[in-house]
């Protein structure tokens, strides 16, 4: 479950609701590249913008067209009663595992989130990947804590943030988080521009925005790190630095929202509101950097 490349695919919407022809459409376009995993409602997902209603529904139809591939879906939220209940929905969806940030509106402590992780594990019968995204969330998981949370029940993976690119400093930083995490809980490297770092470092499986709409250019970057052709995975990656680039100016999901529209997958606006997508500028550069590189 935890090893490879996990695509992130895009939640289609507007305000009337879920575009769901054009989200099955990702899923499938993931599932037929064979991808490793697909996380459905991770951030790319938007899951902290569905209802319980809506989220059960996006789970069902993930499961119902990966084609066999396992499939981990997002259940932050807010409250940990509401937290439980994105749990037993998304195993009621025969999901193989979930993904967990710890969601706030008020600043979390540390006692707070391990909190959080020792009630939700105690309720699963699958993985739990812990999500830590200090750029959302807002929290910053020091390493005792995720040595103290890796210890728990059903913990399967770690998501963490981009790693330096510098390979010295990325293989010691990776290193490390192996000393603290029992050999099962597997680590897994987000920030699309550092996978190749990340996974060269030892990461064991890349949680891409990427692939959840390109998964062909993200599974050639994955598939060479993990043949032990570092400098070859390193180069696939500097290839896409002009889309790395507008990833890290407007965000992955704006990014892909845009891009996902170029390729006529669902309609526009296909963001819940108050986010908007890309200005026409930014969508012309987005339009010349995926006829070049895609």
């Amino acid at each position: 479950m935890f090893t490879g490349l996990s695509a992130f695919p895009l939640t289609p919407m507007n305000e009337k609701g879920i575009d769901e022809e054009a989200f099955v459409q990702l899923i499938q376009r993931a599932a037929n590249a064979q991808v490793d995993s697909i996380s459905a409602l991770g951030s790319t997902g938007s899951y902290a913008y569905l209802t319980r209603e809506e989220r059960k529904r996006t789970a069902k139809l993930a499961v119902e067209n990966a084609g066999g591939v396992p499939v981990m879906v997002g259940i932050g939220s807010l409250r940990t009663r509401d937290v439980l209940q994105y749990a037993e929905d998304a195993q009621a969806a025969g999901v193989s595992a979930v993904l967990l940030a710890p969601v706030s509106y008020q600043p979390l402590t540390e006692r707070e989130v391990y909190s959080l992780y020792e009630t939700v594990t105690r309720s699963l019968s699958i993985p739990l990947c812990v999500y830590d995204n200090p750029r959302v969330t807002h929290f910053t998981f020091r390493d005792e804590l995720v040595e103290e949370i890796a210890q728990l029940p059903n913990i399967g993976s770690i998501k963490i943030p981009p790693v330096a690119l510098n390979p010295t400093e990325a293989k010691e930083r990776v290193s490390k988080l192996r000393t603290l995490m029992p050999a099962h809980v597997k680590i897994g490297i987000s920030g699309d521009w550092s996978a190749a770092a990340g996974l060269n470092a030892g990461c064991d499986v890349w949680y891409s925005v990427l692939g959840g709409l390109y998964p062909e250019a993200s599974l050639r970057i994955t598939r060479a790190a993990q043949a032990g052709k570092a400098e070859e995975a390193l180069a696939l990656s500097e290839r896409l630095e002009p889309l790395w680039a507008l990833f890290r100016q407007h965000g992955g999901l704006r990014v892909v929202a845009a891009a996902a529209e170029q390729l006529g997958i669902g309609s526009s606006p296909n963001l819940p509101l108050p986010i908007q997508g890309l200005d026409e500028e930014a969508r012309q550069q987005l339009r010349e950097v995926v006829a070049r590189l895609l």
